[in-house]
């Protein structure tokens, strides 16, 4: 059994889940998101929660389904009501980023700026060295973040690069001098 598949959904005021066959679509005070649900996940709706079965519990991809989708459901709900937002730190001397309409530049210590286009649906916010990324569907603003800090990852040495702020990186001491004889 899945342990998160078989949770319910509370579904809050506000928001609206509307179930078509397999397609199910959420709308809600700040937009709205839809996902194609597999044959093997049904959802049954009760009032105001909504349950997630399979048909054939004991076949291992299907389980693994079933709570996926359930994570999914959820995280659509959240994303219309609260939405996500994902804070990157920008360290380094020189290192700095702009926004110019829906477009980041960003000064990496290269020779030449990045220009770095948002796709549509994320927006971002820059306060000082730190650039927060938001959007209603979770994984854009994941997938959007990982690829700008794929353009300059943090190094070990002397930590500059861009990092995400709850993030950790382990620092290495440097070469030491070799002592004088």
């Amino acid at each position: 059994m899945s342990r998160i598949g078989l949770k319910p959904i509370i579904v809050p005021a506000g928001v609206e889940v509307v179930i078509d066959d397999r397609n199910v679509t959420v709308k809600g005070p700040k937009g709205s998101l839809s996902v194609v649900f597999p044959d093997c996940v049904k959802m049954n709706r009760e009032g105001e929660e909504i349950k997630l079965t399979v048909a054939h519990p004991g076949q291992k991809d299907e389980k693994a389904l079933w709570g996926t989708f359930r994570a999914l459901l959820q995280n659509m709900i959240v994303g219309v009501t609260v939405g996500f937002k994902k804070a990157m730190e920008i360290n380094g001397i020189g290192y700095r980023v702009n926004i110019s309409g829906n477009k980041l530049v960003l000064d990496l210590g290269y020779s030449h700026s990045i220009d770095f286009i948002l796709p549509e649906g994320v927006s971002a916010t820059v306060e000082k060295s730190i650039l927060t990324l938001s959007s209603i569907d979770k994984q854009l603003v994941g997938e959007t973040a990982a690829r700008i800090r794929r353009l300059r990852p943090p190094e070990p040495y002397k930590g500059t690069g861009i990092k995400y702020v709850d993030e950790i990186i382990r620092r290495k001491a440097g070469k030491t001098g070799k002592a004088a004889a």
